[in-house]
C-alpha cells in the first residue's frame, strides 16, 4: 500500500552510491564511445582491416562476450559480492584495452575486444545500486546512471575524431584502458560498502527470475528497445547527409538532442512518478519512439528529408529513450528478490546485448535489401509489439525498508 508522503529525498549514503556507480558508467563507456565513431577507419589500417567482415567482427565481438557473460558475473555478484566482480570486470577490460591498444594486426584486435567484452559488469554494478537505494529514490538513481552514458556519448563525438588524429586507435584504447583502472580505485575507496545480508540467505538462481511475468516484459522490452536503437542509427547517418548537413556535423544535431531530453526527463519522469503515474510515463515513452519510427519510415519514403524534422525525431526520440533507460532498470530490481538482482539484472543486460545484435544485424540488412523505408517499418512494428505485451505491465510495488546504511533525509543530505 502507498504511503500518502512517500520520501524521495536520497540520503547523503544514497547519493554518494548513485553518483559513484554512475561515474563507473561513464568511465567504462567514454573508453567504449571514443573508439567507435574512428573504428572502422582506423581498423582498416591495420594488417587485414582491408576485409570489411573481419572489420565488423572486431567491432561487434565486444557485445558478442557481453551478452554471453552478463548472467554468469550477475549469479556471480549474488554469490560472492558486486565489489569482488565489479573490481574482476573491470581489470578485464582494462587487459583487453592494452591488448588491444598493442595489437599488431586485426586478429590480435579482434582478441583484445573479445577481452574487453568479457567485463560483462553492468548486471554487477546496476545490482548493487539497486541493494544501496530504496525503491522510492531507485528511478532516480537509475537516471544518473542514463544520463552520464548519454553525456559520455555527446562528449565522444566531439571529442574522438581529434584525439585520435592526435594518439590513433591504439592511443585511444591505452585511454579506454586507463579510465577502467581510474573506475576500479573508485569501486575500492568511493563506492560505499556492500549492505551487509543475513548469514543464511537463499542464492539468486535463474529458475526463479525466469519465470516472473514482470521481469520477462521488461526483458523483451529492453531487447527490443536496444535492437531498435541500434537498427536505426544504420539509417539516420544516411537521412542526415540526404538533408544537407556533412557527416562531420552530425554531432550538431546529436549533442542538443541529447542535452535537452536530459532536461525534459528531469522536468518530468521524477514529479510524475512521484505522483504515481509511472506506468503511465512508461507506456507514453514506448508509443513516442513508435511515433518516431513512423515519423522516420515517412520521411524515408517522401524525397529529400527535412533537417528540422529529423533533428525533432532525434529529440522526441532520445525523450522517451532517456525515460525507457531510467524506468526500465528500475522496474527490474524492484520485481526481482533482492537474493536474486544480480541474476535478473544479468538476464536483463544480456537481454540488452543480443538486441544490440540483432538490431546492428538486421538493421543492416534491411537497410540494403529493402532500403530505410522498409528498416524504419519493422521498428514501428517491434515498438508496437511491445507496447501490446507491456500494456497489461503494472508496476511492482516498493518495499518501504530503509536504505542500506542509512543517514537520516535532512535538509543537508537531500538531492
Amino acid at each position: 500500500m502507498r504511503t500518502s508522503t512517500p520520501n524521495t529525498l536520497m540520503t547523503a549514503t544514497e547519493r554518494r552510491a548513485s553518483l559513484s556507480l554512475a561515474s563507473i558508467f561513464a568511465l567504462r563507456m567514454l573508453g567504449l564511445f571514443l573508439v567507435l565513431p574512428v573504428f572502422a577507419l582506423e581498423a582498416a589500417r591495420l594488417p587485414g582491416g582491408d576485409d570489411p567482415a573481419r572489420v565488423g567482427l572486431a567491432m561487434g565481438i565486444y557485445g558478442l562476450t557481453q551478452g554471453l557473460l552478463q548472467i554468469p558475473f550477475g549469479l556471480a555478484s549474488d554469490w560472492l559480492g558486486r565489489k569482488r566482480v565489479i573490481i574482476f570486470g573491470l581489470l578485464l577490460f582494462a587487459l583487453g584495452s592494452f591488448v588491444a591498444m598493442a595489437a599488431s594486426d586485426l586478429t590480435w584486435l579482434i582478441i583484445g575486444r573479445s577481452i574487453q567484452g568479457a567485463g560483462a559488469i553492468s548486471a554487477a554494478v546496476t545490482a548493487l545500486l539497486a541493494d544501496q537505494t530504496r525503491d522510492e529514490v531507485r528511478t532516480k538513481a537509475m537516471a544518473l546512471v542514463g544520463i552520464s552514458i548519454g553525456l559520455m556519448f555527446a562528449l565522444s563525438l566531439v571529442v574522438a575524431p581529434m584525439l585520435a588524429a592526435q594518439i590513433g586507435l591504439g592511443g585511444l584504447f591505452a585511454l579506454t584502458g586507463l579510465l577502467a583502472l581510474t573506475g576500479m580505485a573508485i569501486v575500492a575507496w568511493v563506492v560505499p560498502p556492500e549492505p551487509a545480508k543475513p548469514v543464511q540467505r537463499p542464492r539468486g538462481s535463474l529458475k526463479l527470475v525466469l519465470r516472473e511475468p514482470t521481469l520477462l516484459r521488461l526483458n523483451l522490452g529492453v531487447f527490443v528497445l536496444h535492437a531498435v536503437q541500434l537498427a536505426m542509427w544504420v539509417a539516420i547517418p544516411a537521412l542526415l547527409v540526404q538533408a544537407g548537413l556533412d557527416k562531420a556535423a552530425h554531432w550538431q544535431v546529436y549533442l542538443p538532442a541529447v542535452l535537452a531530453s536530459f532536461v525534459v526527463l528531469g522536468g518530468t519522469l521524477f514529479p510524475l512518478e512521484r505522483r504515481g503515474y509511472l506506468r503511465a510515463v512508461f507506456l507514453s515513452a514506448i508509443g513516442l519512439i513508435l511515433l518516431v519510427q513512423l515519423g522516420f519510415m515517412w520521411s524515408a519514403q517522401h524525397g529529400t528529408p527535412s533537417l528540422v524534422a529529423l533533428a525533432c525525431l532525434l529529440f522526441v526520440f532520445f525523450c522517451g529513450f532517456n525515460v525507457l533507460e531510467s524506468c526500465q532498470p528500475s522496474l527490474a530490481s524492484r520485481a526481482a528478490p533482492a537474493h536474486a538482482r544480480g541474476a535478473a539484472l544479468g538476464v536483463y543486460n544480456t537481454l540488452q546485448s543480443l538486441g544490440f545484435f540483432a538490431g546492428g544485424a538486421a538493421g543492416g540488412w534491411l537497410a540494403k535489401t529493402a532500403g530505410p523505408g522498409a528498416l524504419f517499418m519493422a521498428c514501428s512494428a517491434l515498438m508496437l509489439l511491445w507496447l501490446v505485451l507491456a500494456w497489461p505491465m503494472r508496476a511492482p510495488s516498493r518495499h518501504l525498508q530503509p536504505a542500506a546504511n542509512p543517514a537520516p533525509a535532512t535538509a543537508s543530505s537531500a538531492s
